[in-house]
């Protein structure tokens, strides 16, 4: 089969709630993403297997040089064949022709070797707060 990326696609906000939960293991949500994205993104990345929606990743940024990647998410089955990683190709190349300097992203420690060897992240130092 083949996959497509697409910049800004459409898609159905059910299908993404249903791929968010599984992807994150959270009960599957009502939450509604065009307006959300529409109103804080950038953009984002839809991956696409025929009809069905495989991955996604979502561009958010501060309206000048600096862009965060955010909810980075395969379908299990599409797991280990690169498909995170050019969603984050897509995003990356995307900000850029958006004249953002700097691509950020946070993660959990297990994401490490995904965002560090597959994407090309840097590491630098960060802060959090937990609100």
């Amino acid at each position: 089969m083949t996959i497509t990326y697409q910049w800004r696609g459409s898609f159905n906000n059910a299908a993404l709630n249903a791929l968010h939960a599984e992807g994150f293991g959270d009960p599957a949500a009502q939450t509604d993403w065009r307006t959300r994205l529409e109103r804080h993104s950038l953009g984002w990345v839809c991956a696409w297997e025929e009809d069905s929606l495989i991955g996604f990743v979502n561009v958010v940024w501060d309206g000048g040089a600096h862009a965060f990647i955010l909810d980075t998410v395969v379908a299990q089955h599409h797991r280990a064949q690169g498909v995170g990683a050019a969603l984050v190709a897509a995003a990356a190349r995307e900000a850029r022709a958006a004249k953002c300097e700097w691509l950020h992203v946070d993660f959990e420690e297990r994401l490490r070797p995904f965002y560090f060897g597959a994407c090309g992240f840097k590491e630098t130092a960060a802060g959090l707060i937990a609100l």
